[in-house]
């Protein structure tokens, strides 16, 4: 699945660069308080990097880098959620998700599964190491999102192929 969108590569000094960021900081920050209603939600369906990816890719890097820092802080800040010990490793995937999506947008210059998928995978691998090597008491916890979060990833690749290609115009 492959298509053409308008993608964007929107520079800090544009005040639309700060109001889509507001907006998927809006989305991160709603998104994780519908699935923490669920036992496990979280870990499972990863939902505080969807919007991160979906405004990296469609907006540039940018926009990405300010959700992806932006969005933990409030979520912590506001709801307790991701714990304050945890936000190392959730700022560290993040940062590694708009820069991912970032590049692979502009490299690519067309959204497809395959695309979003290969940014994922960037993501979750290299964020995983991060976290093995700077955060993690163990190898076991640092690949929590690979044996619990795999839905959540599905989530971020085919979610985020729909929202970008038909929500978005």
């Amino acid at each position: 699945m492959e298509s053409v969108v308008k993608l964007y590569s929107l520079p800090y000094s544009n005040a639309k660069t700060y109001g889509a960021a507001l907006l998927f900081v809006v989305g991160n920050v709603a998104l994780p308080q519908l699935f923490h209603l669920i036992p496990q939600g979280g870990m499972t369906w990863l939902p505080i990097y969807f919007f991160t990816l979906v405004g990296a890719y469609k907006y540039g890097w940018k926009v990405g880098l300010l959700t992806a820092i932006i969005s933990p802080l409030v979520n912590s800040a506001l709801f307790g959620m991701p714990a304050p010990a945890a936000l190392p490793a959730i700022l560290l995937k993040s940062v590694l998700l708009a820069a991912g999506a970032g590049f692979a947008a502009h490299r690519f210059r067309k959204v497809s599964v395959l695309a979003l998928l290969a940014v994922v995978l960037f993501y979750q691998c290299v964020g995983t190491l991060g976290e093995w090597a700077f955060f993690a008491d163990s190898f076991h916890a640092a690949v929590q999102d690979f044996r619990i979060g795999i839905p959540g990833m599905l989530l971020q690749v085919f979610g985020g192929y729909a929202f970008i290609r038909c929500l978005i115009k």
